[in-house]
């Protein structure tokens, strides 16, 4: 488990270097495109994205898993991987073509025409992306990764800018989208040369990997976009543009402070899978610290929404408080069992993972529909919240399955984590009560600065002494502890 560990650590040390730039970057093209484009410009490339990624998911062969799980691929292999890629991006390009008219005029915004040809045309660039750079994924080394993700995001941020500020269009989001492509086929072959051959050999082995994987995919994907298409239908551009941005908001803190571990789990997870005892351990330890991150950070975005938003995105964008305080929280809840897909694929267990987000879908639905015609989009966000909930339980209830942990023990391993959010939410929320209100941009910015200084201070000082009080159990403070001192090491080594 040593090497493993270490391993891993290092490779989320690489993945965390290239998260923080990349949600520097991130952050900054959010604030100024909100500033340049109206809420009707992002809920137009919503809708195209939203169709994009349905389309897509559809056809998601699940190559690069298989590759992960695979014990020794070969060079036909990967070639096998690049034509069927290949082969998917040129059929989705088309079919986003012949679809392009019709679904501008099913959804009555006649600028979704050249936004789905367009990103039709970044489905065929992303077909063409280097398939082995999986191999470092397996070897758990992760510094390409900063060199691809850096690269393209830098690229799309200059476009997408360059746009807005000349244009104040929409075409800035999508011209963004093709260049931060068009970047990572081209790095990604300057990364690990490769030539592939185009050739059909290994279908019926990554197949039988991925059918059930996929599956589960094209459902996934229907439960957490479905509700982009009805608000774009039923409440018009502007509403989605609201819902749209203010999701993708509320998902950023929880996903990117966690993003540099998650996505080492799975090839972690993989190197184990036949012990189950280790496994078992590995995932408890992991589990604990994605949620030990993403609690704070999910939690904290929700109670500092309002002064975030006046400051950062202005008044035209007030309406997305409500959405980014209620989804923020949940998607920070739900990291109590969002490690449950890494460990299914790890194990074999796509079918059950199917049947999972089965099982969500039907549960999604008629909780949507229902609350978008009683309440319209508060409902849509009130009934986000109560399925997200529902899946993290059911998430916890897969593990138990997977692993033998039971969901008490599951709760029980995040217990500081916890209650010091509680601690750290209320103390937040009480002393926003007490702060004078303001409209000044360097009020709002103290007022921030306060807030955030005051629950980064709560959360860890209420973990710090649970911990001790508790005789400094193995937890997530152990981890990181051990983080720290690696860190610490390499640099007293340099």
């Amino acid at each position: 488990m040593t090497s493993i560990t270490g391993r891993l650590i290092k490779g989320s040390m690489w993945l965390g270097l290239s998260r923080a730039i990349v949600n520097g970057l991130g952050a900054l093209s959010t604030i100024i495109l909100a500033w340049y484009l109206a809420p009707s410009d992002f809920g137009i490339v919503a809708l195209g994205m939203t169709i994009l990624m349905i389309v897509s998911t559809v056809t998601e062969l699940s190559l690069a898993q298989a590759l992960i799980r695979h014990k020794a691929p070969e060079e036909s292999h990967f070639s096998a991987a690049w034509t069927l890629n290949a082969a998917r991006g040129l059929i989705l390009c088309l079919l986003f073509a012949v679809c392009a008219y019709p679904a501008s005029v099913v959804f009555e915004q006649p600028e979704l025409f050249g936004v789905m040809l367009a990103l039709g045309f970044s489905m065929l660039l992303s077909g063409l992306t280097n398939p082995r750079l999986i191999t470092f994924q397996r070897r758990l080394i992760f510094w390409q990764e900063f060199i691809v993700s850096v690269s393209q995001k830098l690229a799309g941020f200059i476009a997408s800018l360059a746009i807005a500020m000349i244009y104040h269009s929409y075409w800035a989001l999508v011209v963004g989208t093709l260049v931060t492509q068009a970047t990572n086929v081209a790095v990604s072959y300057l990364v690990l040369p490769f030539r592939p051959r185009i050739t059909f050999r290994h279908m019926r082995e990554f197949f039988s990997f991925s059918a059930w994987l996929t599956a589960g995919q094209i459902v996934n994907t229907l439960n957490w976009r479905f509700d982009y298409l009805l608000v774009g239908k039923m409440l018009g551009a502007p509403a989605l543009g609201y819902y749209s941005f203010g999701s993708n908001l509320s998902m950023m803190a929880t996903r990117e402070t966690t993003a540099p571990l998650t996505l080492t789990i799975y090839p972690g997870f993989a190197s184990i899978r036949d012990d189950a005892p280790r496994l078992a351990a590995a995932y408890q330890r992991a589990q604990a610290l994605v949620t030990a991150v993403a609690l704070p950070a999910g939690i904290g975005v929700a109670v500092v929404a309002d002064p975030l938003v006046r400051l950062a995105l202005g008044e035209k964008w007030l309406p997305i408080i409500f959405i980014i305080q209620a989804l923020s929280s949940v998607f920070a809840l739900q990291t109590l069992g969002s490690l449950v897909q890494p460990l299914g694929m790890a194990k074999g267990e796509t079918r059950m993972l199917f049947i999972r987000s089965a099982q969500m879908l039907l549960v999604r639905v008629p909780v949507m529909v229902i609350g978008l015609m009683l309440y319209g989009l508060h409902g849509i966000v009130i009934g986000r919240v109560f399925t997200g909930l529902v899946g993290a339980f059911i998430n916890m209830l897969l593990v138990r399955r997977f692993t033998g942990v039971t969901v008490m023990k599951q709760l029980w391993v995040n217990i500081r984590a916890l209650a010091s959010v509680a601690v750290m939410a209320a103390g937040v929320s009480l002393a926003s009560a007490y702060l004078p209100q303001t409209a000044g941009s360097a009020e709002l910015a103290l007022h921030l600065a306060i807030l955030v200084a005051l629950g980064a201070a709560l959360y860890c000082g209420s973990s710090l002494v649970l911990w001790l009080l508790m005789k400094r159990p193995d937890g997530p403070e152990t981890e990181i502890l051990k983080i720290m001192n690696r860190v610490v090491t390499k640099f007293r080594h340099a």
